[in-house]
């Protein structure tokens, strides 16, 4: 049973999820939004919304945890100066998730990820 279970383990080794989870949210602060499926765009959106939320805070311990998972010293500056900006007024929900379909050669959901900056 997955009772009080809450990682998403999406068939890999935990190094393997943590590597692949901080070069989705460096392509994702990068980029603004990716194509991903949607289990990983579920499992992304939490530690994505939890980069936000620390740079919304911005203090030398929040940058210093960010950059900790964001190994690109770039997005990170990024994130701390224009992007916790947009998201000032904002509580939560920073990231929005687009059906595509399936993918044409396993069927697999492909979603959108983006970043809301309404």
């Amino acid at each position: 049973m997955k009772h009080r279970k809450s990682v998403l383990k999406l068939n890999r080794t935990s190094s393997h999820r943590k590597a692949m989870f901080r070069n989705m949210v460096t392509s994702l602060f990068k980029h603004d939004k990716i194509k991903t499926t949607e289990a990983k765009a579920k499992g992304l959106r939490g530690i994505a919304d939890k980069m936000v939320t620390l740079a919304k805070r911005g203090d030398l311990h929040a940058r210093r945890q960010v950059l900790a998972f964001i190994r690109e010293k770039d997005v990170a500056h990024t994130l701390f100066n224009e992007v916790s900006e947009k998201f000032d007024s904002r509580q939560g929900g920073y990231t929005r998730i687009i059906k595509l379909g399936p993918r044409k050669g396993d069927v697999a959901p492909m979603v959108q990820i983006e970043l809301i900056f309404d």
